[in-house]
């Protein structure tokens, strides 16, 4: 068999209740739904953290993010950066001869061509290297040139370059990374595709909108799924699809514009290390290497999925820092149910703060310890640095430098508790009955903090 082609789809901000298929036909996801039915399905897949680019981190690099110094979505100050001593994706299918693109949100570095998608794997690049852009007001980044908005809607000129990708190189063995940036906000959507949700009156006109960009976007899916077939290359091609982070919520403040939405139950969401934060879902299509139309209930991670598909296409992964993640792929074939089942995440705003918004799962159990808000506070002068950088990326070229605010953190809440099994829904905390348990996992959750931690104060790079 050839080499397989690899579709590594990631969209921004989409929980599992965005699926037509689990929210009884709230949503349309017409695409997705049927892709569902014909791949392996994790149904316990959790992302590399609460927020997008940490979370991005873990999945190009297979390794946790903290260690790779891409720790908050901050990028006018840097702290998006992934260090440059980590080696991607793009960098192992590189030097494998794959063709390598990147289309859509990079934001791994937004300031500094050393950190340019073209520098870090990736032969091919359309798309913006920050944490958002406007869906009708954009500017694109090609290849390190700069176009400006022709009108188009941006999830549509992703979906056309993917597309474009896929018909020039489907001769020879591709590795595609389509980062839509739907449905993140801001909340921008044709009139057309919001309309049938507006119509019902059971929806906020932030989620009617929401829903119409993922309607929009599972369009795009479907253009992309049928430039593999008319190429011929459907079946020896690796299809994935999920989501950086669970849903984005917005609190009763948002009004009418508020994005709370069903997401299966799950507790917490975007920013939260709860389920409904981190659990996300991962369908992989792939006709010539396995059987689809099944769930793996088994544990996965982002970090898995760099070493997984080195395995699948047989491509030799390159020197680099040790990995976190595993190879599942006997597990998706059934071969085996060996998997790493303990896990860790934390995150929360500039440099990390171990009692705050972390987590840790340990087969059925998972340790919580809740947020602070002291952490989570982001100054104005900050949200209002990171519009800016907006503004003209052609001409961005460093990160401000300027100390970080001085916070006074309080004592944490007590950890939770909780059986993933009896309760993924997070609703009976356990710590009280299970005081000794804890107080273990409190101590691999420190012991692996101080870690990454002191992995992450080696990163070297030329500031």
């Amino acid at each position: 068999m050839d080499k397989p082609n690899v579709v590594l789809i990631l969209v921004d901000d989409m929980g599992y209740g965005d699926f037509s298929a689990f929210n009884d036909g709230l949503s349309h996801t017409p695409t997705l739904d049927a892709l569902m039915s014909e791949s392996v399905c994790f149904t316990q897949q959790y992302c590399g953290s609460a927020v997008c680019n940490p979370s991005r981190a873990a999945l190009m690099t297979g390794r946790y993010p903290h260690r790779t110094g891409s720790i908050d979505t901050l990028d006018a100050r840097g702290l998006d950066r992934l260090a440059l001593r980590e080696v991607t994706m793009g960098d192992m299918f590189e030097a494998a001869g794959y063709a390598t693109g990147l289309i859509g949100k990079w934001h791994l570095g937004a300031a500094d061509p050393r950190y340019h998608p073209n520098a870090r794997g990736f032969e091919e690049f359309v798309g913006f290297r920050g944490g958002w852009w406007d869906y009708y007001d954009w500017t694109l980044d090609y290849n390190g040139s700069f176009k400006q908005t022709d009108g188009r809607y941006l999830t549509d000129v992703f979906t056309d370059e993917a597309v474009r990708f896929i018909q020039r190189h489907s001769s020879e063995p591709f590795f595609l990374h389509l980062t839509y940036n739907a449905p993140h906000g801001p909340l921008q959507c044709p009139d057309e595709e919001v309309a049938p949700f507006a119509e019902t009156g059971e929806f906020t006109t932030g989620v009617s909108t929401l829903y119409g960009m993922i309607k929009r976007m599972d369009q795009g899916v479907a253009g992309v799924l049928a430039a593999l077939e008319d190429q011929g290359v459907a079946d020896n091609t690796i299809v994935m699809f999920t989501s950086d982070n669970g849903p984005q919520f917005s609190g009763p403040s948002a009004g009418d514009m508020s994005t709370t939405r069903f997401n299966c139950g799950f507790n917490g969401c975007k920013g939260l290390v709860y389920e409904g934060g981190i659990r996300v879902p991962m369908i992989i299509r792939w006709p010539e290497g396995f059987d689809g139309g099944r769930q793996v209930d088994h544990m996965a991670h982002f970090t898995d999925w760099y070493p997984t598909l080195a395995a699948a296409t047989g491509v030799q992964m390159p020197d680099g820092p040790p990995l976190d993640g595993w190879d599942v792929l006997p597990v998706m074939r059934g071969e085996s149910d060996q998997v790493n089942s303990r896990r860790f995440w934390q995150w929360n705003r500039y440099s990390p703060v171990l009692e705050c918004n972390a987590a840790m799962r340990d087969g059925d159990w998972k340790l919580v310890r809740p947020r602070i808000d002291e952490a989570m506070f982001v100054t104005e002068e900050d949200l209002a640095m990171d519009r800016a950088t907006k503004v003209d990326p052609a001409n961005r070229t460093d990160i401000c430098r300027d100390p970080e605010p001085e916070r006074e953190i309080p004592p944490p809440p007590p950890p939770e508790l909780y059986n993933i099994a009896d309760d993924p829904l997070e609703q009976h905390d356990l710590a009280d009955e299970q005081p000794q348990r804890v107080a273990r996992m409190l101590l691999e959750l420190e012991t692996w903090f101080e870690e990454v931690e002191a992995e992450r104060a080696t990163i070297d790079d030329v500031w």
